[in-house]
């Protein structure tokens, strides 16, 4: 398409949109009384307004029925974790017992590598992004240092190429290829916190298997971002949070995937609890743990209802609006910020754009990495009404949202932007 830097070009485009009828399913935030313009979904979602009426629900059922809650409810207690099954595999591309929601995400993530993170005098290393989010970055410390292993020598981390900000992923294939011999468990963040890169999951793993490794990855900028196949691809896990794309409230439901492969894998080590034990003994309360196949079975307590009833209402719009037509818009909705961010007049000057350009190798994020005053510019924007997310040392993440956003906003923030700059 042949974007155009005008405001009527971007009710045209709002006009246009099939899915702008969602918007209204959310409630907008405000400052100064004016609706903001939130780019800031890859940090916190908004809420759904229908969220509150299925907490409501469930409260009211915990006030009517008490213990009875978990047969007799609405949606009964007991088998909560299956209600979102089927909306959750269609966004990560993957089979119903392929996924769950449960506990937090750096706890998902310790789950897994219990199980896919077992090292030897051998084979012993991670391979991972330089700067992955903190959280990852302190569990695989702490997992290596659980097995005894120096993480200084243990931990391989890829920077970008002098000069670059992006991984390419034949460096990542050389780095494969050269630890090969090593290599027990590669994890990537399935989309770049801070650079917003979207990596090639399906060739990353394939790599990483060719060598003899596991292979998974977090999902936390990804999951309701970018079109994902994790059955497809023959990823071994994935985890994630609900809180970014998928709206379903701070420190909201989080998830896990584990490929059908190692449903019946019962000998990986795992730490258990009643809750992915074999649910048809589950009450028996006896000693001696039976898994559940599936990632069922790598589940430790019961549903948290309240959490997982907020998130059902974040799931059922995902579920009416599609991820393939979400994915269209958002590389509309990114490609139109990208065109007018350059067509601010020497903008080089001002930032750079590090998350890649090739539409393939992003969501809907963008990056600014500001080459002076970025926090003065960006205590302006917020000023104005823009709501977006300062990262440390000088980088504006940028995110316009598919669910929510519109065009509209998308041209009235360049135009704060570049007010701001001067």
């Amino acid at each position: 398409m042949k974007f155009e830097p005008s405001i009527s070009f971007a009710k045209k485009l709002d006009n246009q949109d099939s899915l702008r009828s969602f918007r209204s399913k959310f409630h907008l935030p405000k400052v100064n009384g004016k609706t903001a313009i939130y780019f800031a979904g890859n940090s916190l979602g908004l809420s759904p307004k229908s969220a509150k009426k299925i907490v409501d629900e469930e409260l009211n059922d915990w006030a009517k029925l008490g213990v009875e809650g978990h047969f007799h409810s609405k949606r009964p207690w007991l088998h909560y974790h299956k209600f979102s099954k089927k909306a959750l595999s269609k966004i990560v591309g993957a089979k119903p017992s392929e996924v769950v929601a449960m506990n937090q995400l750096t706890l998902n993530l310790h789950l897994m590598m219990i199980s896919f993170y077992q090292p030897t005098k051998e084979r012993y290393k991670i391979l991972t992004e330089a700067g992955a989010f903190s959280s990852d970055q302190y569990a695989f410390e702490s997992q290596v240092k659980f097995h005894g292993f120096d993480p200084e020598k243990t931990i391989v981390e890829l920077s970008p190429r002098q000069g670059e900000y992006s991984l390419r992923t034949e460096d990542i294939f050389k780095a494969i290829e050269e630890n090969k011999n090593e290599l027990v468990l590669i994890i990537f963040g399935a989309v770049q916190y801070y650079t917003g890169q979207s990596f090639d999951l399906e060739n990353i793993t394939r790599a990483g298997h060719h060598a003899g490794a596991y292979v998974g990855f977090d999902l936390a900028h990804a999951i309701g971002n970018v079109p994902l196949q994790l059955h497809k691809h023959e990823v071994d896990f994935a985890v994630w949070c609900g809180y970014k794309y998928l709206n379903s409230g701070p420190g909201g439901m989080a998830g896990a995937f584990v490929h059908e492969h190692h449903a019946k894998s019962f000998d990986l080590p795992r730490l258990a609890g009643w809750w992915g034990h074999n649910d048809k003994e589950r009450f028996q309360m006896k000693k001696g743990f039976k898994p559940m196949e599936g990632v069922d079975g790598w589940q430790v307590s019961n549903f948290p209802v309240l959490s997982g009833a907020a998130q059902s209402a974040s799931l059922e719009i995902f579920d009416e609006a599609g991820m393939n037509n979400l994915r269209k818009k958002s590389l509309l909705l990114t490609g139109y910020l990208e065109f007018l961010l350059k067509s601010i007049e020497n903008y080089n000057e001002y930032f750079t754009i590090i998350t890649p350009s090739d539409k393939n190798e992003r969501g809907c994020q963008l990056s600014l990495l500001m080459k002076k005053s970025g926090r003065k510019v960006f205590n302006k924007i917020t000023k104005a009404g823009v709501i977006a997310d300062w990262r440390e040392p000088d980088v504006i993440r940028v995110a316009p949202a598919p669910l929510y956003n519109t065009f509209e906003e998308v041209f009235l923030f360049c135009q704060l932007f570049e007010n701001a700059l001067e």
